[in-house]
C-alpha cells in the first residue's frame, strides 16, 4: 500500500490541522481510545455476566434491560472504538479499510449506538410504569414484554441505519479495489440526505433526550405525591419514625434510573449542542475553525465514554452488584489455586 493511502486512511477520522490545539487533541485520542477499549470491553463483559446470573436483587424485567444496555455498549466499543478508530489509526493497511467493509462497520456502529441510547429510553419507560402505573405494571413489567420491546427496538434501529452504507465513497482505488470511506459531498447538499441526517439526529439523541427528561420528571412527581400520601397514612407527618420498605425499594430504583439517565444526558449533551449549532448557523462540519473542531472532538470523546459508565454506576448504587462482582472476579483465582493444589496433592 502506498504512503499516500496510509496518509489518507489516517486522515479519514480527523482533518489535516497544523496548529497546536489540533495536535493536542490528536495525541489525546491516540492514547484515549486504546485505554477506553482496554477498560470498556472487560467492564461490559463483567456487567453482562453478573447481571445474567440474576443475583443482584433486581427483577427479571429490569435485568433484561440492563443486560441489553451493557451488550449494546460493548458492541459500540467494538465497532466504533476498535474496528474504526484504533484500527484506522494504528493498522491502516488492513482489509477493514476496504470501502464496502468500512461501510458495513459504519452501519453496525450506527445501529449499536442507537440501540445503546434507545435501550436507556425503554428502561426509563419501564421504571416509570413500574413506579407510577400500578394497574399497567403487572402486564407491562414482565420478562416477556421486555424481550419483545428490546427485540422490536433493535430490529427497527438496524433497518433505520441501512442507508449509512451508501453515505461513503472510496478515497482511492488501487488495483480495482476501493479503499477508505469518506462522506460524499452530496450528503451535505441533497435534500434527501439532509433530511435523513435530521431524522437520524432527532432519533438519536434529540428525541431520547426529551423522552428521558419527560419520563423522569413524571416519575419524580409520582414519587413525591405517593410519598406524601404514605407518610400521612403511616403517621409520619406527626413525627413517628417508621421504616417504609415500599418507599425504600422505590428510592433504590430511582437512584439507579436517575444516575443512568443523568450520565447519558451529560455525556451526550455536547453532541446535541454541536448538531443544533451547525444546523442553526449553517456552519459546515467539514470546515470548522479551531474551537469548533475541538468542541466536536470532545463531544465524540464523551459520547463513547458513555459506553462504559453504566457498570460503574451499578457498582456504586447496587450493593448486591458489588458482592457479585467480587465473586466473579475471585472465581478464576480460586479455580487456579484449587487446580494447583490438586496437582500438588
Amino acid at each position: 500500500m502506498t504512503d499516500e493511502l496510509i496518509r489518507y486512511v489516517a486522515s479519514s477520522f480527523t482533518t489535516e490541522h497544523t496548529n497546536m490545539g489540533h495536535a493536542v487533541i490528536q495525541k489525546i485520542e491516540d492514547i484515549y481510545y486504546p485505554f477506553l477499549a482496554a477498560v470498556a470491553v472487560p467492564v461490559n463483559l463483567l456487567a453482562i455476566v453478573i447481571l445474567s446470573r440474576g443475583k443482584c436483587g433486581l427483577s427479571t424485567c429490569t435485568t433484561r434491560y440492563l443486560v441489553a444496555m451493557a451488550t449494546a455498549d460493548l458492541l459500540v466499543i467494538i465497532n466504533d472504538v476498535i474496528l474504526r478508530r484504533i484500527s484506522y489509526y494504528y493498522f491502516p493497511e488492513t482489509f477493514l479499510n476496504i470501502t464496502p467493509v468500512c461501510s458495513v462497520i459504519d452501519v453496525l456502529n450506527g445501529a449499536a449506538t442507537d440501540c445503546s441510547v434507545w435501550f436507556t429510553v425503554t428502561f426509563s419507560v419501564d421504571r416509570f410504569v413500574a413506579i407510577c402505573c400500578q394497574k399497567l405494571k403487572t402486564r407491562y413489567c414482565t420478562e416477556k414484554t421486555a424481550a419483545v420491546v428490546l427485540a422490536t427496538t433493535c430490529i427497527l434501529l438496524c433497518l433505520e441505519n441501512v442507508p449509512l452504507y451508501f453515505v461513503s465513497e472510496p478515497g482511492e482505488i488501487i488495483d480495482s479495489i476501493p479503499w477508505g470511506c469518506i462522506v460524499k459531498p452530496s450528503c451535505y447538499t441533497e435534500p434527501g440526505w439532509v433530511g435523513f441526517d435530521w431524522f437520524d439526529k432527532i432519533l438519536t439523541p434529540l428525541l431520547p433526550f426529551v423522552l428521558i427528561l419527560l419520563f423522569n420528571a413524571m416519575t419524580v412527581r409520582c414519587i413525591l405525591v405517593a410519598s406524601r400520601v404514605r407518610k400521612g397514612l403511616r403517621g409520619q407527618s406527626k413525627g413517628e419514625n417508621c421504616s417504609d420498605p415500599e418507599m425504600e425499594s422505590r428510592r433504590k430504583s430511582v437512584i439507579l434510573l436517575f444516575t443512568i439517565s443523568g450520565s447519558f444526558i451529560l455525556l451526550w449533551s455536547i453532541i446535541v449542542i454541536d448538531f443544533l449549532y451547525y444546523n442553526i448557523t449553517g456552519a459546515d462540519p467539514g470546515n470548522y475553525n479551531d474551537f469548533e473542531y475541538i468542541f466536536e472532538e470532545v463531544g465524540d470523546l464523551l459520547q463513547v465514554l458513555s459506553c462504559c459508565t453504566n457498570t460503574f454506576i451499578y457498582g456504586v448504587t447496587q450493593s448486591k452488584f458489588r458482592e457479585q462482582f467480587k465473586i466473579v472476579v475471585k472465581y478464576p483465582v480460586k479455580s487456579i489455586i484449587q487446580l494447583i493444589n490438586k496437582r500438588n496433592n
